[in-house]
């Protein structure tokens, strides 16, 4: 089986941390998005992972080099026309064999064998979600998919296509790609994975769904915080650092410099970075970042990045208003 991970994203929700770095590098909980994706499914009998990259796709590839015993290989995608056109770049390296999607800024918990079922062409990850108007949905009938809609933009429940998909049928699904590309068949100006699906179930493919219950889509800020938090929840405690209170969970890298702050909860720090006198929480701090003086929360701090404050001193009469605005 192949495992296959479209990685080309602009990432254009998560600017301006997007323009000096891919987003499947981007941090949470001490590791990037692809180093979660990857560590996720190398359990799984794999022969090779294809990783599909756009702009800065060297920095995806330099990454990769060498942290992984499986073989890897490299699709450029050069201009960015949808997730369907992503996968379909990757159809001469496939060759028919069996293929493990993972959308590029998917990260998961749990055991993905129970949806490895070669009896049908494919069996795709879903999450019954209250809102299902954001995402590509599936409609079932006796157990097996018989329709499935790109971001319906109705806001009910549904069965949302998390983004971890079982393809046994790869020359049906590459097939069926073929068609959107040549009929030039879009939603939304892109082509898109699940109007290749739905022509699969369309040409008699049966496709089935397994449930994925710890998934989160880190395409947005909020949601990249939301992750955060997750994550860090299985982490062990980072230890002592000099004049620090530190609240868990915290990651903090072990080249990391802290003193004289208040850290977490729910706090990642990168490689290098420095913090002093400052207090910090559900926020995540770059590689070789550094934060002076600083009260944050809710925050995203990338690689490199100098953030200085400073904490006032008052003196306030009687009878006075004092009112420091905030982002809430």
């Amino acid at each position: 089986m192949i495992g296959l991970i479209p990685a080309a994203g602009a990432g254009r929700r998560l600017r301006p941390h997007t323009h000096s770095l891919p987003k499947a590098l981007l941090q949470v909980a001490g590791k990037p998005i692809l180093g979660h994706i990857m560590d996720g499914i190398m359990g799984l009998e794999l022969d090779e992972v294809i990783l599909v990259v756009g702009t800065m796709g060297e920095k995806i590839q330099e990454w990769v080099k060498g942290r992984y015993k499986i073989p890897i290989s490299f699709v450029h995608q050069r201009v960015l026309k949808g997730l369907g056109h992503s996968v379909w770049l990757a159809r001469n390296m496939v060759k028919g064999r069996p293929l493990l999607i993972v959308y590029g800024d998917t990260i998961f918990e749990g055991d993905l064998r129970e949806g490895i079922n070669p009896r049908v062409d494919g069996s795709l990850g879903v999450k019954r979600v209250e809102d299902s108007s954001f995402f590509g949905v599936v409609e079932l009938e006796g157990g097996v998919i018989r329709r499935l809609v790109e971001k319906p933009g109705i806001s009910s429940p549904g069965l949302a296509i998390v983004g971890v998909n079982f393809i046994h049928n790869s020359d049906l699904l590459f097939s069926c790609l073929n068609e959107l590309m040549e009929k030039g068949i879009t939603t939304g100006g892109e082509y898109q994975l699940t109007d290749a699906f739905q022509l699969m179930v369309e040409r008699g493919g049966r496709l089935t769904v397994f449930p994925v219950e710890n998934w989160w889509d880190c395409g947005r800020p909020e949601s990249l915080l939301a992750t955060n938090r997750h994550l860090l929840e299985g982490l062990s405690e980072p230890g002592e650092r000099r004049g620090c209170i530190i609240t868990p969970p915290v990651y903090l890298a072990a080249t990391a410099k802290v003193e004289n702050s208040i850290l977490g909860p729910y706090l990642s720090v990168g490689d290098g970075a420095k913090i002093e006198g400052s207090i910090i929480s559900d926020s995540i701090i770059g590689a070789r970042a550094e934060v002076t003086n600083c009260l944050l929360r809710s925050s995203l701090v990338g690689d490199n990045a100098v953030v200085r404050g400073n904490f006032t001193r008052l003196n306030v009469g009687d009878s006075s208003t004092i009112d420091f605005k905030s982002l809430k």
